[in-house]
């Protein structure tokens, strides 16, 4: 798992990206702005960070060129905002962030920005990159602006399923909370354990997840010692 630093000044994304890749096993960082970030930077030695465009005193971009003309972009460098251009997009790639996450960020997006962001071989540091060229279309969005004008489709591998039979002359209602117990069993299993990735696939709010999970009598212990922690 990764060290991330978080870096926005809205405490709403800030406590809600802590949860999640917390959830996921990394050591998570929060910073409110520029200052604070450079300090956390300096001590904490993140090996990714998801930094905001907008903030009250030092923009976002600006702090991604400053490491980068200081030698200290040393760690990818996630962009997010909810209401940056293309051309934004285009200038801090070409100073150097991995990626750009459009506001409201969702779970999937997320999680693959970061996976990405972890496993990509970073440029000399202090380079300014040559810019992408990119297709004009009113089409176009700004997540799409720093891949090159496409981005690729996200691809599902449900897995092999495993048989699982029901008392069909049996009340509705307890057929029904077996579907669902088995349901619920399912999702844990495949995504190792993960109560963020299972809300998330099964659109329920993770409060009420942990709510139906105790009522329908599933193994949350088990869940947690076969993945990761709940």
């Amino acid at each position: 798992m990764a060290s991330i630093l978080v870096v926005d000044d809205e405490l709403g994304i800030r406590d809600l990206l802590f949860e999640i890749l917390n959830d996921e096993g990394h050591t998570v960082e929060l910073a409110e702005n520029a200052a604070q970030a450079r300090s956390a930077r300096s001590q904490f030695q993140p090996d990714l960070v998801l930094l905001d465009i907008w903030m009250p005193d030092t923009d976002g971009v600006s702090l991604l060129k400053e490491w980068s003309t200081t030698g200290l972009l040393t760690m990818p460098v996630i962009m997010m905002s909810g209401h940056a251009t293309i051309d934004t997009a285009v200038e801090a790639t070409r100073i150097g962030a991995t990626a750009f996450l459009e506001k409201p960020i969702t779970l999937q997006k997320l999680l693959k920005a970061v996976d990405h962001g972890l496993h990509k071989t970073l440029p000399k540091a202090g380079a300014l990159l040559t810019p992408t060229r990119v297709p004009v279309s009113p089409d176009l969005t700004v997540e799409a602006a720093m891949t090159g004008g496409t981005l690729p489709e996200p691809v599902l591998d449900i897995g092999p399923q495993s048989e699982q039979s029901f008392n069909l002359d049996g009340p509705l209602r307890e057929t029904r909370d077996e579907f669902e117990k088995a349901y619920f069993e399912y999702h844990l299993a495949k995504e190792s354990g993960s109560m963020t990735r299972v809300a998330e696939k099964t659109g329920l709010e993770r409060t009420h997840l942990y709510r139906k999970l105790k009522q329908l009598g599933v193994d949350l212990a088990r869940s947690k010692r076969n993945g990761h922690s709940l």
